[in-house]
């Protein structure tokens, strides 16, 4: 293996069409499988109707968000999903305004039972894909912000717990009785 010891440099950007003429095989992308540091590994499903269905199972990997990372959720949220769900996930976001909106079609209105009851893993698959006209967002937000969305919509549809922070520091809870 002479390569290992004297690899040559290949730069990112550069042509690579000699090296397929040498013989080499480079397409300058990851290998399948392969997940970036610091990134969480989810099973990527193929875009089907079976995998949508699938999809159910999953479950969010993230633990309870902490109120660093629920502002963090929320600012996400408003760039990329409230623009049409709305800041109250209620559809009515900028886009569509009760039909008077540039959008015609209405947006999915999170609080409806719905979508309450719709599982994290299909909210995910949902952001990852697109379902119906909402086209796929897996370009515009990492899967680790996906993730952080879906505990924010969740938490605000009351289906999840307050962030971690919030939680620790809530005067009315009570105190455990005393034996």
């Amino acid at each position: 293996m002479p390569d290992m010891a004297y690899s040559r440099a290949v730069e990112t950007y550069s042509d690579h069409s000699y090296l397929n003429a040498e013989g080499i095989q480079y397409n300058a992308r990851p290998v399948d499988g392969t997940v970036k540091r610091g990134e969480i590994y989810y099973e990527m499903l193929k875009d089907t109707t079976g995998s949508y269905n699938l999809s159910a199972a999953d479950v969010n990997p993230l633990p309870a968000l902490d109120s660093v990372q629920a502002t963090e959720a929320e600012r996400l949220y408003l760039i990329n999903c409230g623009i049409c769900h709305g800041p109250k996930l209620d559809g009515n976001g900028p886009l569509y305004k009760d039909g008077s909106g540039p959008y015609p079609a209405a947006p999915a209105n999170f609080t409806t039972a719905k979508y309450v009851a719709m599982t994290e893993g299909t909210m995910f698959h949902s952001i990852t894909y697109g379902k119906g006209l909402m086209g796929s967002y897996a370009s515009q937000v990492t899967p680790k912000q996906r993730w952080m969305i879906i505990h924010l919509i969740k938490n605000k549809q009351g289906g999840a717990a307050k962030p971690a922070a919030a939680a620790a520091t809530d005067s009315t809870a009570t105190a455990p009785a005393k034996k």
